[in-house]
């Protein structure tokens, strides 16, 4: 089997696992419910978002259409790449890389494209599949389910640190998904081991 076979794998498994948690999550939670995994330093948390990984967002309406595209247009670049590096018989390890970071890019553009379409919201309540009324909102205008939480570290900031002195910290702060994972770990992985990746690239 080809590395381009293997890493459509590792896409559609990825994809798969990361929305089978997002829709788990989406429809057995209400937001801000917690579910504690391994105390407190593993937290299934609910919240969702309009922006990047780990939360970060474009304002607006307007803001949302555009990292919605640039998302879009960012997916068939990556996909070309990787089909490309296969052919050209690069390191199977970085084609796979590559396919990790299309598949959490490929998971969380499901979420902006349609799950404004097939929910409706989860403030207050369980959300619904495919509700009567139609969903929470439109097309590209889907909200990113986040859940994975790792408060592994909590306490205050030295007083003599400046602006932030007495004030409170938790590491690691962000609540993200299988998707953000999936690219975290292919772009972490092809920065360690680039020089060996792009030998035979």
């Amino acid at each position: 089997m080809s590395s381009f076979s293997k890493s459509l794998i590792i896409i559609f498994i990825v994809l798969f696992v990361d929305q089978f948690v997002k829709i788990w999550v989406k429809t057995n939670m209400m937001l801000g419910d917690e579910i504690p995994v391994f105390g407190n330093w593993f937290i299934i948390h609910f919240v969702e978002n309009n922006g990047f990984a780990f939360g970060m967002e474009l304002a607006g309406k307007f803001g949302k259409v555009l990292l919605s595209v640039f998302r879009i247009l960012a997916v068939g670049v990556i996909g070309w790449y990787m089909y490309r590096l296969s052919s050209k018989g690069a390191s199977k390890w970085l084609v796979y890389c590559v396919a990790l970071v299309l598949a959490g890019a490929l998971g969380n553009i499901i979420d902006s494209a349609f799950y404004g379409i097939c929910f409706d919201h989860s403030y207050g309540q369980i959300a619904s599949s495919f509700p009567v009324e139609g969903g929470y909102s439109s097309f590209l205008h889907g909200k990113v389910v986040d859940m994975l939480y790792f408060p592994l570290l909590e306490g205050n900031y030295p007083q003599w640190m400046p602006w932030l002195g007495g004030d409170a910290f938790v590491f690691f702060r962000p609540v993200f998904n299988i998707a953000d994972s999936s690219i975290t770990i292919g772009i972490l992985f092809i920065l360690i081991f680039q020089k060996r990746f792009f030998e035979t690239a």
